[in-house]
């Protein structure tokens, strides 16, 4: 495959995610002397968990707007700004109210990440390669913490939990000055060719998106009026579930139920993240290659997504193995099951939505979908290990909301998003071959 300058785009989006992730992990890695040291429980540490995505899932929808109206560039650097500072802040906090606050802070401003991703590729990515794109993006989310629980478990051991937040801090500005100098829209970008640059105008919009992209947005009413929208918004909170369960108690749970220590918990726990790119990006690739415009414009793409997010339901299994051999091999497929399912669950947004105009806030409508399941992880998980000792039970729950996931993307997604009446929505995806 020969390198193409638009390739640089996605490995910014990358490492976007990366950072996004590798600062939300930096507490868990921490978790077990921040635990110690705040003197704390189990259940205030679930709620010590979940409390950036409290500001993060307030934020996405009016954060979505920003980014509709002022473009992904601006509103991306300025939140990154804001993150980067509240996790190196969060360092210097002397009580769980303190930390509590920063991470609230960093929720807000991280709030961007997803929303602008999804604009940023419906501009840069030809629509045969959105999935790709897609999934090297979402990949960044797994990366992140697969370097934080080295990195950073590391880091904490020789040194301090404190100064792990403000390092990460340190490489958001870095990524930020970068982002300045190089990111602009492919219009105005001089690092691309002309022949790139009218492939990328000529393919980035399918032929109902191409007819659709002067229209007016459809608006935020009509966007939480649409099945589609919802059965979008539950395959996301399922995959949610499960990520943000993984996130933040699988170092807890290897240090506390396996018996490992702090470093070695950090380097088992990179192993499943590490795993979970390869999977996630060749099967990004795979529904590219498998899907045709005529079915990426059906919709089609729900089917393989269904089959993936069923895949993920391996979880359930987890409780039922003793080998932590067999776990981690449990983990890693589920975590890649999870990964690619919210990855092809975006990219099928953007394959539906017929308004460009309406992709920003329709993409924080979904992710408030992931993340009002995604906050309860920890802090149901925290009372389930608090009532019962294990993780069983927090397993099954997350491997049961994925069979809730698949059955969503194959039975709720059948329709446009944004077409002016469900009717015609329907004729014209039967007319390029949708599924019934």
């Amino acid at each position: 495959m020969r390198w193409k300058s638009r390739y640089w785009v996605y490995l910014m989006l990358f490492a976007l995610a990366a950072i996004n992730y590798l600062d939300r992990v930096a507490l868990s890695v921490s978790a077990g002397r921040i635990q110690t040291d705040l003197g704390i429980d189990k259940v205030q540490l679930g709620y010590l968990f979940s409390s950036f995505l409290w500001g993060y899932t307030l934020c996405l929808v009016p954060i979505g707007l920003m980014v509709d109206r002022f473009g992904a560039r601006s509103v991306t650097a300025a939140s990154m700004a804001v993150w980067s500072a509240a996790t190196a802040v969060t360092g210097a906090a002397v009580s769980m109210g303190g930390v509590i606050g920063a991470r609230v802070v960093m929720g807000i401003g991280e709030s961007c990440c997803y929303p602008a991703a999804s604009r940023i590729i419906r501009e840069w990515v030809p629509a045969k390669e959105r999935a790709t794109a897609m999934t090297i993006f979402n990949s960044g989310a797994y990366f992140g913490p697969a370097l934080g629980a080295v990195g950073l478990s590391w880091l904490v051991s020789v040194l301090d939990w404190r100064l792990s937040f403000v390092v990460c801090g340190v490489v958001g500005f870095i990524w930020l000055a970068v982002w300045l100098i190089f990111f602009r829209q492919p219009e105005n970008t001089s690092w691309i060719s002309a022949e790139e640059r009218a492939t990328i105008h000529r393919e980035r919009e399918t032929a109902s998106q191409a007819q659709g992209a002067a229209a007016p947005p459809v608006g935020l009413g009509r966007l939480i009026g649409c099945t589609t929208m919802w059965g979008l918004m539950l395959t996301q909170g399922a995959g949610a579930y499960t990520q943000y369960l993984f996130l933040t108690w699988l170092p807890n749970y290897l240090q506390t139920e396996r018996g490992m220590t702090l470093l070695k918990s950090g380097t088992v726990m990179a192993l499943p993240y590490l795993g979970s790119i390869v999977v996630s990006v060749a099967l990004g690739i795979l529904s590219d290659r498998l899907l045709t415009p005529q079915a990426v414009e059906a919709g089609r793409r729900r089917i393989v997504l269904g089959a993936v997010v069923l895949g993920g339901a391996t979880i359930l299994f987890v409780p039922w193995v003793s080998s932590i051999e067999a776990i981690l091999l449990l983990i890693t497929v589920a975590l890649g099951a999870v990964a690619t399912g919210n990855a092809l669950n975006m990219t099928l947004l953007g394959d539906l939505l017929r308004s460009k105009s309406d992709l920003g806030r329709a993409t924080g409508l979904l992710l408030i979908g992931g993340n009002v399941f995604g906050f309860m992880a920890p802090i149901v998980t925290g009372y389930v290990v608090k009532a019962t000792g294990h993780f069983d039970a927090a397993f099954a729950a997350a491997g049961g909301l994925l069979l809730m996931g698949a059955l969503s993307s194959w039975f709720f997604t059948r329709s446009p998003i944004g077409t002016r009446d469900d009717a015609s929505g329907e004729r014209m995806q039967e007319a390029v071959g949708g599924v019934k």
